[in-house]
């Protein structure tokens, strides 16, 4: 319909005949070839010559008419129907930015639907945004796979991380529930909260194993984090919806990008700084050139457990057993 109705504006001559003008232009044209065949059967004389002029000045008045509206209706086109055709093309257009705007401040630029296993395709957009960043900021549950990314890039990063503290069970019980209800139900209770303990102590194991890769980490240690995991680079921020009740049989829930400048980003960029800041929050500070002896201080100021040598190589040989089998499930490389 939309074709049709663009002929039928962009043709003159269409709109001629569909006209009281085109109507009088046909009338003209009846006159004059009647006209004409009148004079052929007339016998020579003056009444002949009159009929013949009478058609003769017809037909030119037909062709001449026909011609100039033509040309009227084409300046007219121009002058009228071609200015509305490109306002309403800027109408649109800047509705069109306008919506974009919206979609860009509201609505995630990629979503990732859950799945029981690394989703590559998930991980390679996520480490293009951590080697395009300055700043990491890391929100989750106990920082094992922010670990394992920093070691699998060369960059060198800022991270602040925040991650579940183990002496709190309030801390854990959101996760131990969405571990519980994946499991089944044969699930046992205990044991996933004993599981989730050790994480956590791996997970803060592995961010001093990567201090390599920063400038700077600070780990903040909270004892009641939000459910759902923040990776927060310069120009895009990641929300993994553990607290999404549809994706309760997948052990890794549905993901959303949002990008820099959107309401969300901001949001949760709010919220981190305010977990950070919070009372309740113990930090640990680690550089490149935090020895073993302080970090096991520190982890022990913070968590109320003195590592040993025994203990620390067992968390370091687990950390590496998770970053191997999660880099080569996530196709992370090396």
């Amino acid at each position: 319909m939309g074709a049709e109705a663009k002929r039928g504006r962009g043709d003159p001559i269409r709109e001629i005949f569909w006209t009281r003008t085109g109507l009088l232009l046909l009338i003209l044209l009846i006159v004059s070839a009647s006209s004409i065949a009148i004079s052929a059967g007339m016998p020579t004389g003056t009444a002949k010559n009159i009929v013949s002029a009478v058609s003769i000045g017809t037909m030119v008045s037909a062709i001449v008419g026909f011609g100039q509206t033509l040309i009227t209706a084409s300046a007219a086109q121009r002058a009228t129907v071609t200015p509305l055709i490109e306002e309403n093309r800027r109408a649109l257009a800047e509705l069109s930015a306008e919506y974009r705007s919206l979609n860009s401040e509201f609505f995630p630029t990629h979503v990732f639907e859950a799945t029981t296993a690394p989703d590559p395709a998930f991980n390679r957009r996520l480490m293009e945004d951590l080697a395009n960043t300055r700043q990491y900021a890391f929100r989750g549950f106990s920082g094992r796979h922010a670990a394992a990314r920093l070691l699998t890039s060369p960059a060198a990063w800022e991270l602040r991380a925040v991650v579940a503290d183990p002496r709190e069970l309030s801390g854990i019980s959101g996760r131990a529930r969405h571990l519980a209800r994946q499991a089944g139900p044969a699930a046992d209770y205990d044991a996933i909260q004993a599981l989730l303990h050790d994480e956590i102590r791996i997970g803060l194991v592995g961010l001093f194993l990567a201090r390599g890769r920063c400038e700077r980490t600070d780990v903040f240690v909270v004892p009641d984090p939000p459910l759902d995991r923040l990776e927060m680079f310069d120009d895009s921020a990641w929300i993994t919806l553990y607290s999404d009740s549809a994706g309760t049989t997948k052990l890794y829930p549905r993901t959303l990008r949002f990008s820099h400048g959107s309401f969300i980003y901001n949001m949760q960029r709010a919220e981190f700084t305010r977990i950070t800041s919070s009372r309740d929050t113990r930090h640990l500070a680690i550089t490149p050139t935090t020895t073993r002896r302080e970090f096991v201080d520190q982890f022990e100021e913070v968590t109320g457990t003195r590592l040993r040598e025994k203990q620390f190589t067992e968390l370091e040989d687990k950390f590496h057993s998770f970053r191997q089998d999660f880099s080569v499930a996530a196709e992370l490389g090396s």
